[in-house]
């Protein structure tokens, strides 16, 4: 078994061509060059570069003290944060967790998420659980203004204090924001809780190996030195990982290909495609161009995308992640009237069926013209898990100036907000709530 994650293209042949995609390899080559030097668009949000191998041992052991008293203290602590606030821990912890442990008592308190959605009805959920429980926050905010996370923690802030008592919110409410400026900070001044800093120069979605992400990991009961350790050996690995996935998407791309799956074979990848497709979206959507990420669950999604896939419109490829060892190993028994006709798999184990649906599956869309590119993980470990995130990060920022486009800017997430803002008659935006009113009554 290799003893890091793998990539392999082969499959992608027939839609372009080995010589098409070394064509791009030169322009990747200079991407490379671009991102190391600081020379391309963006280059003041390039702190995730070496972000790996510079985590000092003074902030791991702050991180993991901090996360034992949590998990010592609370029954739950609430992750509070939207976008990359939220989506590379979530996606960790579900990739390492077991299935059911909702469902199942735990050793240190359980993590939940708030702050990614406006959803009343799950706010009011999430109230009612913690209800006479000790639970903790870790908020999660550069300005300490945006309006999912501001609400869901002013309510949660207001309960906490309200049961607890304000020590000991105070105690149990960790703020990661700026090191020096915002209402967060201003807040966690006040109040007096324990402050991590978002790096000025590394983007919310490149964030998941700084506090932001380490810390709700570690309070799940992760091993965040093994996560780091991954990352630093694919920062360490060089550029031929990196460089064959982003020259061979951007040849598809070139192609006609304008949609890329992320596919799974197991339920714990997830999130780990949400984030990819945070990731991928806010990095290469702009001017009009970028690759549209999308994601399905297979086998699962086979019942539901799986026709589309394989017959609807050719503009699509697939990159299929593919986990090497399972944690645990269920075998098939055998059935003496074998009415569900499954006696001929007796014997083996469910992941062996697994790994021939997915094999399976990847010949038969390469046949219906869907090129396949192949990343294989060789467990769901922590260390497999930093090599990826930091495989994936880095590939991205190649990616985006072979496209040509700023990868380390989201100037279209801003249009929405203004729109919300006038419809909430927010103080500063009278002049746009007028316009949106009358393109309503027009």
């Amino acid at each position: 078994m290799n003893d890091t994650i793998q990539v392999f293209n082969n499959h992608a042949m027939g839609v372009v061509t080995q010589e098409q995609i070394d064509a791009l390899c030169p322009a990747a080559k200079e991407a490379v060059q671009t991102l190391e030097q600081g020379t391309g668009e963006g280059s003041d949000f390039l702190g995730w570069l070496h972000l790996p191998s510079g985590i000092d041992e003074a902030t791991l052991a702050s991180i993991e003290s901090c996360a034992r008293q949590l998990r010592t203290d609370c029954d739950y602590v609430v992750a509070i944060g939207i976008g990359g606030s939220y989506l590379g821990a979530k996606a960790v912890i579900e990739a390492l967790n077991d299935a059911f442990a909702a469902y199942k008592p735990a050793a240190g308190a359980k993590v939940l998420f708030a702050g990614n959605n406006i959803g009343e009805d799950y706010i009011h959920d999430l109230m009612d659980l913690l209800d006479g429980k000790r639970f903790g926050i870790v908020v999660i905010s550069k300005s300490g203004t945006t309006t999912e996370p501001a609400i869901a923690f002013r309510l949660l802030k207001e309960m906490l204090e309200r049961q607890q008592g304000k020590e000991f919110a105070a105690r149990h409410t960790v703020a990661i924001t700026d090191a020096a400026r915002g209402a967060l900070r201003s807040l966690a001044t006040e109040e007096g809780y324990q402050t991590y800093v978002i790096p000025d120069n590394v983007g919310g979605r490149f964030s998941v190996l700084t506090p932001v992400g380490l810390l709700p990991i570690a309070v799940a009961g992760f091993d965040i030195r093994a996560l780091v350790a991954g990352a630093v050996e694919m920062e360490r690995a060089g550029d031929d990982l990196t460089i064959r996935y982003a020259a061979t998407r951007n040849a598809l791309y070139r192609a006609g290909k304008k949609i890329e799956i992320l596919v799974n074979f197991d339920p714990r990848l997830h999130f780990l495609a949400e984030w990819w497709k945070q990731l991928y979206g806010e990095s290469e959507g702009k001017d009009h161009l970028g690759i549209f990420p999308a994601s399905v669950d297979f086998t699962t999604d086979l019942h539901s995308m799986g026709q589309w896939i394989q017959d609807g419109e050719r503009t699509i490829f697939e990159t299929v992640l593919s986990v090497g060892d399972q944690k645990h190993s269920v075998v098939i028994p055998s059935d003496a009237a074998d009415l569900d006709g499954l006696n001929y798999i007796a014997g083996r184990r469910v992941d062996e069926v697994n790994k021939m649906a997915e094999l399976g599956t990847r010949l038969a869309h390469v046949d219906g013209g869907v090129p396949n590119l192949l990343i294989t993980i060789p467990a769901l470990t922590e260390r497999y898990l930093g090599q990826l995130i930091y495989f994936f990060e880095r590939a991205c920022g190649i990616s985006g100036y072979v496209l040509g486009v700023n990868p380390f800017n989201q100037p279209g997430v801003e249009a929405y907000k203004k729109n919300m803002f006038a419809l909430l008659n927010k103080p500063g935006y009278e002049a746009q709530s007028a316009a949106i009113q009358a393109r309503l009554k027009g």
